[in-house]
């Protein structure tokens, strides 16, 4: 049986996946002039939606595409779109550009933002969730650098996403899931699509977002889970080589939510009981915030 047609949120109406459509000259198509967030509806909620919405007006302020939205209307559009299709656990990308402007590159004003709300099922959270990933994580150095963050922002969550395609593109002659980007100096940065943590000496690591390091939500989330757990953390700078000698790893975004990792550039590294805990209290708290 085929799936049913997902039905979009696009510009203000509700319209079939097939016709949702934007204008060749919207500067989000020419130029990735726009913003987008990426969400995990878990019981027809959305996963700690402030941060989100946050993320998502820093992003704007960042790019000054002053669209004018407030959030309640984007989170009004997010449960339309999820009512629409009779999702309570869905993957939710919210995009907005500038619009259709004239054709150069400075851009004008916004009078007329695009936004557009997609929505694809994604199984079940929480404590009872089903993972949407098959096994463990395997990662491979890629030497595509991630963007210094003078020249694009890292904490602007952008549709200009060339920086991580060039780099999945190097995996495509391996059988990995996701890359390691580091930056300029050589310095982790973190994959294509997530963040990095690891856990070496009693200590989990992450990258510091001094470096071009995306503040991912479900990053925060996990540092905080260990804060109140007392597991020491290091923010900071680290080479590959930290990571490679890890006693465990995993990665993270709102999809994927605590992934583990198997092996790093060939290098068996695995879960352990850090990553247990951690992934054990994140479905709680989603139980918690989601389920109840």
């Amino acid at each position: 049986m085929a799936d049913p047609e997902r039905t979009y949120h696009v510009n203000g109406e509700l319209c079939p996946a097939s016709e949702a459509t934007v204008s060749v000259r919207d500067r989000g198509f020419m130029y990735g002039d726009a913003i987008f967030e990426t969400l995990r509806a878990y019981g027809g909620d959305i996963f700690r939606w402030d941060e989100h919405a946050e993320r998502l007006h820093n992003s704007a302020a960042r790019l000054e595409l002053e669209h004018g939205l407030s959030s309640a209307t984007l989170r009004d559009r997010i449960d339309e779109t999820l009512t629409a299709n009779s999702l309570d656990d869905a993957y939710v990308k919210c995009s907005i550009t500038r619009g259709v402007q004239p054709g150069k590159l400075t851009p004008d004003p916004v009078t007329d933002p695009t936004v557009v709300i997609q929505v694809a099922p994604l199984p079940r959270g929480g404590i009872s969730g089903t993972q949407p990933w098959e096994g463990p994580a395997t990662l491979q150095t890629v030497k595509t650098r991630r963007i210094s963050d003078t020249a694009i922002p890292s904490n602007a969550k952008t549709h200009n996403y060339l920086n991580g395609i060039l780099a999945r593109l190097e995996l495509r002659p391996t059988d990995a899931d996701e890359a390691i980007m580091r930056d300029q100096e050589g310095n982790l940065a973190e994959g294509s699509t997530g963040n990095l943590f690891f856990v070496r000496d009693d200590s989990l690591c992450t990258p510091s977002l001094s470096g071009p390091v995306l503040p991912g939500i479900t990053r925060s989330v996990v540092l905080e889970l260990a804060a109140a757990e007392g597991i020491p953390t290091r923010v900071d700078a680290f080479d590959i080589d930290d990571l490679h000698r890890a006693s465990e790893a995993f990665v993270t975004n709102s999809t994927w939510e605590i992934r583990p990792v198997d092996t790093a550039d060939g290098i068996a590294i695995g879960s352990g009981p850090v990553t247990a805990l951690l992934r054990r209290l994140f479905s709680k708290l989603v139980e918690e915030e989601c389920y109840r």
